[in-house]
């Protein structure tokens, strides 16, 4: 029992140590909505968040498959006015505020 326990509470420290860590491209470039892939950005719990919060139903569309190697500005003018410059400039700022 302890052992089980303690080993949950190894996961459980790492799984808020993932989420408190910046989202990062392997070549350590930032995180952007030029230039990471909607993807990316929903494979990431911290980044996925900003998505679910500042574009609403984006990850859940039922087209998601068909953009998501696409970024957020490449997206846009394909979204028939959906996906606002407003939605694009929320998300980097909460982009940019997370911690590096």
């Amino acid at each position: 029992m302890k052992k089980t326990l303690a080993a949950g509470l190894v996961g459980l420290t790492l799984s808020f140590g993932a989420l408190a860590a910046a989202p990062a491209l392997a070549d350590g470039a930032a995180v952007s909505v030029d230039t990471t892939s909607i993807a990316d950005l929903a494979a990431n719990p911290a980044t996925k968040a900003i998505l679910d919060k500042d574009v609403p139903g984006l990850t859940a569309h039922p087209a998601f498959d068909q953009f998501k190697g696409m970024t957020l500005k490449a997206l846009q003018p394909m979204s028939g006015g959906q996906l606002t410059d407003e939605q694009i400039a929320a998300v980097q700022a909460d982009l940019d505020k997370l911690p590096k």
